[in-house]
């Protein structure tokens, strides 16, 4: 096995320094009563910090609008009680030696798993949650201005809390994403059109209002995807142009860091240009804005997540491939999901070379907050 000394290496970019590489990817738990962090939820982050995970996304939390979230537990980022929360979050992150921020996020009009709906109505670009498929109501303007508010607002909490960083959830079919992708905005105004770099206005909006109220040295970072949970064949970008079309002018408007999300890390993006070994999204989103990025996508395993929502078992896998990208600078973090969801220590493990003792992710470990 390659050494993993390349992610042990530490990071810098603006006011954020990590220890190592390895970040913590955002999971939904759906496990904040009433959607207020707890207890729990603060022992579960402080484990990972414990573990010497590099910085640590916390779970989808949403903002402040009537249905911007699609199940009962998932938390707010938004009202004193919620906030407190979080605060106890962060508090007991910094205590363990740990950096963290939250992915900041709006679910759009997917519904979730568990049949439960919010009191108001779902909201979207044009009314649909996939092509073809209507769901809630189209956003008037003056939704669509008050959800870029309510983004920023939620980031200078962040900041205000005393996190790291910012992410904002731009992937997998939810709101912001719905705006890029041609199958669910139907929009005739400013914020839609034939092109991504048209319909990519509410996105670039909500990151230079972000910037806005964090300031210049406060990281803020983008979770992007191609896939989507509704169709995990769609593309936003079919080239290299088109990609630079889409992530350019979020480059421009204050993203430090893309989040590049993909179902198996180790795929090319555009394989007709540099093969089969070629650059996966997260090498292309960093030869193409210069931004630092972050790789995720089955980091450790044998299967996707999404296999593991219907139950399917995977099993452990080496990170070879990981160090092969690494070393050679395709990008510049990378983040790991269920891996850390069933083993607190993996990063630990992983650095000592006692890989194959990591506790084996089960499904069942969705079920509770280890």
């Amino acid at each position: 096995m390659s050494s993993t000394d390349i992610l042990f290496t530490p990071f810098k970019l603006k006011s954020l320094e990590l220890a190592n590489r390895i970040v913590m990817a955002p999971m939904t738990r759906s496990k904040a009563p009433s959607g207020i962090p707890g207890d729990a939820n603060a022992a579960y982050y402080k484990r990972r910090a414990e573990g010497q995970v590099g910085l640590i996304l916390s779970e989808g939390t949403v903002i402040d609008r009537p249905a911007s979230r699609n199940e009962a537990g998932i938390p707010f980022f938004h009202g004193d009680a919620a906030l407190a929360g979080w605060k106890k979050v962060i508090d007991a992150v910094h205590a363990a030696g740990g950096k963290m921020g939250p992915q900041i996020w709006h679910t759009g009009s997917v519904a979730g798993m568990s049949g439960w709906e919010p009191d108001a109505q779902v909201e979207s670009p044009s009314g649909l949650v996939a092509p073809d498929k209507p769901r809630g109501k189209t956003m008037s303007a003056e939704d669509i201005a008050d959800t870029i508010a309510a983004f920023a607002r939620a980031a200078a909490e962040a900041k205000r809390l005393g996190f790291d960083v910012a992410e904002i959830h731009g992937a997998h079919g939810y709101l912001i994403d719905q705006f890029f992708w041609d199958g669910t905005n139907h929009r005739d105004d400013q914020y839609g059109g034939k092109t991504i770099a048209e319909r990519s206005r509410f996105a670039v909006e909500i990151v230079a209002a972000v910037r806005k109220a964090v300031g210049p040295d406060f990281p803020v970072l983008m979770r992007l995807s191609q896939w989507k949970q509704q169709d995990y064949t769609a593309r936003l970008a079919t080239s290299p142009a088109e990609m630079e079309s889409w992530l350019g002018p979020l480059a421009d408007a204050g993203v430090d860091v893309f989040h590049c999300s993909q179902r198996r890390f180790w795929e090319p993006e555009f394989p007709e240009i540099d093969g089969e070994d070629g650059l996966n999204f997260a090498g292309w989103a960093k030869k193409i804005t210069g931004k630092a990025t972050i790789s995720v996508g089955s980091v450790g395993l044998s299967g996707d997540f999404i296999g593991s929502f219907s139950g399917q078992e995977v099993s452990n896998a080496g990170i070879e491939k990981l160090l092969t990208r690494m070393e050679r600078n395709e990008f510049d973090l990378v983040a790991v999901g269920r891996a850390l969801l069933s083993d607190p220590e993996w990063v630990q493990k992983v650095k000592q070379g006692h890989g194959d003792t990591v506790n084996t992710f089960t499904p069942a470990a969705l079920a509770e907050l280890v």
